[in-house]
């Protein structure tokens, strides 16, 4: 049986008729952390949103599991056990951290509910302090810790995160760039992981790929990115070394 769990291949993707992936390619093995670094507008969103079903990819093929997943509605494609973090967080404000972790937690799983809340407050120990304050009051990294826990809560196969880091602190991002390392560690989640910070995105990846106007143009094992010459000029420069 293949390792492979995600594959991506000749996506094409548009918005109307811009098009916003022209032929991607892309595999996710399991247990790997892969990202995908590109500046703002490359297309990084646009292949997380396809991969969950909207919009959907006009032309080529996404696979999950051995299972053709192009064409299934989002709600099927969660079901598969694919779970994500969207950009921008998207928590329910008016809902308590509680009941947000609840609206993440599968119906096929809720026997292990109270199980996976803890997991999650173990894993971010702010969400426990917070647990009965509603979602909009939480700062921008806790609100990030609820968005990757609400996912959590789906047991999923796959994590998608897309910009975990966008507007947060250096420190928050280390928490929350540990804590994904950790469960990948300790739990073999897979994880495909779109970021701007290319610099924390590579360091913590198995694998990388570097997306531009909506194709990739380079892949490779993080560290072989992090040492690119042409990666560092246009991701890392001003960055860290």
């Amino acid at each position: 049986m293949s390792d492979t769990l995600l594959s991506v291949q000749g996506v094409q993707t548009y918005y109307g008729n811009i098009r916003a992936l022209a032929g991607v390619d892309v595999e996710v093995k399991k247990g790997e952390i892969v990202s995908l670094i590109g500046a703002n507008g490359a297309g990084k969103s646009t292949l997380m949103m396809t991969i969950c079903g909207s919009p959907q990819a006009r032309t080529g093929t996404v696979t999950f599991d051995g299972e053709d997943i192009t064409r299934l509605p989002t709600h099927l494609i969660a079901r598969r056990r694919i779970a994500q973090s969207p950009e921008g967080r998207r928590i329910f404000p008016r809902m308590t951290v509680y009941e947000n972790l609840q609206m993440g937690a599968s119906l096929d799983n809720l026997k292990y509910f109270n199980e996976d809340v803890e997991k999650i407050f173990t894993l971010f120990p702010r969400l426990k302090e917070r647990q009965g304050q509603r979602g909009g009051t939480l700062s921008g990294g806790e609100q990030q810790m609820l968005s990757i826990g609400r996912a959590l809560m789906a047991r999923p196969k796959l994590l998608l995160l897309d910009e975990p880091s966008l507007g947060l602190a250096p420190l928050i991002v280390k928490g929350i760039f540990d804590a994904i390392k950790k469960l990948n560690q300790n739990e073999g989640l897979t994880v495909f992981l779109v970021e701007q910070n290319a610099f924390a995105a590579l360091k913590l990846s198995d694998r990388a790929y570097v997306m531009v106007n909506g194709q990739v143009t380079m892949s490779g094992s993080g560290k072989e990115l992090l040492a690119n010459p042409e990666v560092r000029a246009a991701y890392l420069e001003g960055g860290r070394h």
